[in-house]
C-alpha cells in the first residue's frame, strides 16, 4: 500500500547535512517509533509513495498536522489500517538550492503532536 524511501533503514545514509541536522533527525525518528510503536525506521521521510487505494482509504479531511509531522501522522493513520508499508533505503543528499523550512515551531508539532495523536487514536478510534 505505501513505500518509504528510508534514510534509516540500512544505518544512516545522509550526504551533506550537518551533524546536528542528522542527529535532529535521526532522534526524531527513534521518538515516533518510541511512541507510536509503528516499526518504520524513517517515520519523517518525505520520500513516499502511496496507491491509489490507500489514499482513498485514509480519511485526509482529519488530517491535522502541517508541518513535517503530516508525513509521520500519514503514516501512523495508515499503520492502524494495517497496511502494508514497505521501506526502501534511498541515500539522501541536501538540497542544493533553497532553504530548509525546519523551525522550533515545526519541532514543537512534532514532539507534542505526536504525542497527542497518539493518545487521540487511543480514544477516538473512529476518528482514525
Amino acid at each position: 500500500d505505501i513505500c518509504i524511501g528510508s534514510r534509516y533503514v540500512k544505518g544512516i545514509n545522509v550526504v551533506n547535512w550537518p551533524l546536528q541536522r542528522i542527529i535532529l533527525s535521526y532522534f526524531a525518528s527513534l521518538y515516533v517509533r518510541i511512541i507510536t510503536r509503528m516499526k518504520i525506521m524513517d517515520p519523517t521521510s518525505g520520500f513516499v509513495c502511496y496507491s491509489v487505494a490507500s489514499l482513498q482509504k485514509l480519511n485526509l479531511n482529519n488530517i491535522e498536522f502541517n508541518g513535517y509531522a503530516f508525513q509521520i501522522e500519514m503514516k501512523f493513520r495508515a499503520y492502524l489500517k494495517n497496511y502494508k508499508i514497505e521501506e526502501i533505503s534511498i541515500i539522501f543528499r541536501d538540497r542544493v538550492k533553497g532553504k530548509s523550512k525546519m523551525s522550533s515551531a515545526i519541532i514543537n508539532e512534532a514532539v507534542i503532536g505526536v504525542f497527542m495523536m497518539k493518545l487521540r487514536s487511543l480514544f477516538q478510534k473512529s476518528k482514525f
